[in-house]
């Protein structure tokens, strides 16, 4: 992702669940404490960019400020859920990048995930998007007109499977145009 994608930074900014370490003074205004400190195995949703910041620590052999936990939105209800039937999950509501958001915590160390669990999330994750993209496709070609007609069916996506809503509904529409202009020629 680029520097000035703005989906990169939206996702950088959804919340994870973090434990601290340490106790740090005077960064207790994250935890609602304008004057304290934040205490040890004190646990505070952090935005991404700031739980990797603060973990980063333990890469470098030293001890770490916090560790990353998995948020609710990727957990086991989810996940449960996307394995069961995978098109009834409203994942905007879970998180609005939710794609980018798995794929962020993948590429990060975090503490819940072990070697088979990654491996799973990723199967899950991948038979979810191959499965909502087969209904996108097929509401995308089937709504006429303009996008107003999908709007119900766009609130469940994230921000990945509206793009590909739009790409696949601009592209019909094209199609049928062309269709449209070459029957005019005959």
């Amino acid at each position: 992702m680029s520097y000035y994608d703005i989906d990169a930074i939206l996702t950088d900014a959804q919340k994870v669940p973090c434990t601290f370490e340490l106790t740090v003074p005077g960064l207790g205004f994250l935890d609602g404490n304008m004057d304290g400190d934040m205490k040890k195995d004190s646990k505070v949703e952090l935005p991404i960019w700031l739980g990797e910041m603060l973990s980063l620590s333990e890469m470098m052999n030293t001890d770490s400020l916090v560790t990353l936990s998995i948020p609710s939105a990727l957990g086991p209800r989810v996940f449960n859920a996307l394995k069961a039937d995978p098109r009834t999950v409203d994942l905007r509501a879970l998180a609005s990048h939710f794609y980018n958001l798995a794929t962020r915590l993948l590429e990060m160390y975090v503490e819940d995930i072990n070697k088979s669990e990654e491996q799973e999330m990723i199967r899950v994750l991948s038979e979810t998007f191959k499965a909502r993209a087969a209904v996108i496709a097929d509401q995308a070609n089937n709504v006429r007109g303009t996008l107003g007609e999908g709007a119900d069916f766009l609130r469940g996506l994230d921000e990945n499977e509206r793009q590909l809503f739009r790409a696949a509904h601009d592209s019909a529409k094209s199609v049928r145009a062309w269709v449209a202009e070459g029957m005019k020629k005959k």
